[in-house]
């Protein structure tokens, strides 16, 4: 039985997504706490290795293939750094409710250049349109987060403002499915994870419960999910 084509590219991601995992994407996390971890630091390696390793996995499996072209190859570069930068991001703000703009800032630049340069050998199909749509998705995000954060700084913070842009561009790269799945699914993970972690008493009522994991879990969702991301 012949092997799925995907197999291949979705292996070799995953392991390189495993090996950035264990040493620069974990070494960029434990740089960017205010302090040690408190469980050490081979469990940040550990999670670190696991989420890079799943994701680079999942969206080698779904976009990698021989019949990828330019553009499609320089958006998987895109996304694969977005999953890099979520890694640590996610790794930080579990540990310390913050979302370093060390981090943010590096990667919102290479994701938008990638994009930027995606979309202009693109030209001729379906490229600059979606360069539009990822910049409307993510001034769109952008506004609602810090509308919500202006109204109440206690449930949204600064730092979950600054990726809405990030993840609103990503998502807004896919079309408005794309856009409206990863909204809709980071507001079910967080709720999901608020639920849980109250039900098992690991965070007290009212106590502050780290949105950005969610954010960057809804959006690597429906990038993979929605088959409209990389498509004309």
């Amino acid at each position: 039985m012949p092997l799925a084509p995907q197999l291949l590219p979705a292996l070799g991601l995953a392991a390189l997504g495993g090996l950035l995992g264990w040493w620069p994407l974990a070494a960029w996390a434990t740089r960017s706490l205010h302090a040690p971890p408190p469980r050490g630091i081979r469990a940040v390696v550990a999670t670190s290795a696991a989420l890079a390793a799943t994701t680079f996995g999942a969206l080698g499996w779904r976009f990698a293939g021989p019949e990828m072209d330019a553009s499609g190859l320089v958006v998987l570069g895109a996304l694969l750094v977005f999953a890099a930068a979520a890694t640590v991001l996610a790794t930080v703000d579990v540990l310390e409710h913050r979302l370093p703009n060390a981090v943010l800032g590096p990667a919102a630049l290479a994701v938008a250049v990638l994009l930027g340069l995606a979309a202009t050998l693109d030209g001729a199909g379906a490229g600059p349109g979606r360069a539009r749509s990822a910049a409307i998705g993510a001034a769109v995000l952008f506004a609602l987060f810090l509308a919500v954060a202006l109204v109440s700084p206690r449930a949204m913070g600064m730092g979950d403002v600054k990726l809405a842009a990030l993840v609103g561009g990503v998502l807004g790269w896919g079309g408005l499915a794309s856009w409206a799945v990863g909204v809709v699914a980071m507001f079910l993970i967080g709720g999901l994870v608020a639920v849980v972690g109250l039900s098992l008493r690991r965070v007290p009522a009212g106590g502050a419960i780290p949105f950005g994991p969610a954010m960057l879990a809804g959006a690597l969702l429906a990038v993979v999910a929605v088959p409209a991301t990389l498509g004309p």
